[in-house]
């Protein structure tokens, strides 16, 4: 039974692909999990997770190539006389690949220049979500909304913005109230998101805006841009509470009508 195996060269060739295959396997998992020990998911290590994550996709894509290359060998195709070809097809390749090359440099480009990491939050388009992973092709985001997992070329990184962890939030109150009343309106509410248990911190800056029905003193608030959506529907519930303590409210929008 073995002998007969043995003396197919089918099945050999067969055998030794799988082979090639499976070693490739167990050295990538071996790899995997050596560098694993060395990542962190602490926000201060954001950038080596990032560089981790993408040293991982390289180390993949060359193993696959390593692979074809000497299961082709298996087969036998020469790999000398067809890398020696490839300069003729080269620019029928590159036209064809060009997208891919793209995103490969500009994958690079992110790591490079450190537009974001593992672990921002990024907005492309209408999604905005958590970075998962950066590969040599695509970046994997989760979205913050549906928490669905999205995939976006690397290519595309100039249509991308990186979400900061500020909100600036406005306070309209009318021009009845005198200043140093609405100040102190406006400084108890800051206190109060101060104590919001996903608030890193808040600041009132002043005077934003003169509205035509409402003076608009503006406040700052600082968190996690995972948490940016519910704390600003909080904080603009502080907001109303705390007119509402000092006996004060949002003003309606007012037209004054003059008559001869």
């Amino acid at each position: 039974m073995i002998s007969s195996i043995l003396e197919n060269e089918f099945l050999m060739r067969i055998i030794k692909s799988l082979i090639s295959i499976i070693i490739s396997v167990i050295i990538y998992n071996i790899f995997v999990k050596i560098i694993s020990k060395g990542s962190s998911n602490k926000a201060s290590n954001k950038k080596k997770n990032t560089y981790l994550k993408m040293f991982k996709s390289i180390v993949r894509y060359v193993l696959i190539v390593i692979n074809i290359l000497i299961i082709l060998n298996i087969h036998g195709i020469n790999i000398t006389s067809m890398l020696a070809g490839v300069g003729i097809i080269s620019i029928i390749i590159g036209f064809a690949i060009q997208d891919a090359l793209k995103d490969i440099i500009k994958g690079i480009d992110i790591i490079a220049d450190n537009y974001y990491n593992v672990g921002d939050v990024i907005k492309y388009g209408d999604i905005t979500g958590k970075v998962l992973s950066i590969g040599l092709k695509t970046t994997k985001l989760e979205d913050v909304y549906t928490f669905n997992i999205v995939s976006i070329s690397n290519r595309n990184i100039e249509e991308v913005e990186v979400v900061s962890n500020l909100i600036n939030i406005d306070i309209p109150i009318s021009y009845d109230v005198k200043l140093d009343d609405a100040e102190e309106a406006v400084k108890d509410i800051v206190e109060t998101i101060k104590n919001h248990k996903n608030v890193i911190n808040c600041e009132y800056r002043g005077v934003n805006d003169l509205a035509d029905s409402s003076i608009k003193y503006q406040i700052k608030v600082y968190c996690n841009p995972l948490e940016k959506v519910q704390i600003r529907r909080d904080a603009l519930r502080y907001v109303l509470v705390g007119l509402d303590k000092h006996n004060l409210s949002v003003p309606y929008n007012q037209i004054d009508v003059h008559q001869k």
